[in-house]
């Protein structure tokens, strides 16, 4: 189990968003949470790692106990994380080889050879290895969210939560970002993410669960 939350109540400053969430994740599941804007979806998201503080109730996450998670172990459980936001938070005045490197470096990578490798194999993945020069604004927003996945996998974590990562994208670009984490699923990472497109639903299936009136619900498909 990488995930598991019992009677957990989400908080956004003072004001309950969620309230009783029950639910778990297993290793190599793709998951999406829906909702509508307001309705505690990315709230959630970042109680998993550690923005939001777990204050009533119990989760898990990769063994770590959110209610008794400190400040000073954030960055060990971070690190175990990958994580994609909407709006990419690249650093701008970096190339994406540097914004690469400098994640590489800051959990501990050493060694040159190994460095400029691993940067290489991620630019693979997610097919943006002739870009590695160019720095962010010269992408387009396809292209740095495929280099915010590239930076989401370089530790090759358990788990990437995604926060709306197709928020400001168009509709095809949604899809291959889509596709992109979906392959990376199936590699072994567990994904769960946050998301307002239900086109996507149909076209990559995954477990779903709904954001609605304070509750968290899951999807049940008929056969």
């Amino acid at each position: 189990m990488q995930i598991e939350y019992k009677d957990v109540n989400v908080f956004q400053e003072e004001q309950e968003v969620l309230h009783d969430v029950n639910f778990s994740i297993d290793k190599g599941e793709f998951v999406y949470i829906i909702g509508k804007v307001g309705a505690g979806k990315s709230s959630l998201l970042k109680t998993m790692y550690g923005e939001l503080p777990v204050k009533e109730g119990e989760a898990r996450v990769l063994d770590y106990e959110l209610q008794k998670l400190r400040r000073k172990h954030q960055p060990a459980l971070r690190r175990k994380l990958g994580i994609i936001f909407q709006d990419f938070q690249l650093l701008t005045d970096r190339t994406v080889e540097q914004n690469l490197r400098f994640v590489l470096k800051a959990t501990g990578w050493k060694n040159e050879v190994e460095i400029r490798q691993r940067i290489e194999e991620v630019l693979n993945e997610v097919q943006m290895q002739t870009k590695g020069y160019k720095f962010p604004h010269e992408l387009s927003g396809g292209e740095q969210q495929r280099i915010s996945i590239a930076r989401a996998i370089l530790n090759k974590p358990e788990l990437i939560l995604a926060d709306e990562p197709t928020a400001n994208l168009d509709t095809e670009t949604s899809r291959h970002i889509t596709a992109l984490l979906h392959q990376i699923c199936e590699q072994g990472s567990t994904v769960v993410m946050v998301t307002h497109n239900l086109h996507l639903l149909d076209m990559y299936p995954g477990r779903i669960f709904e954001c609605k009136d304070k509750k968290l619900t899951e999807r049940i498909e008929e056969e």
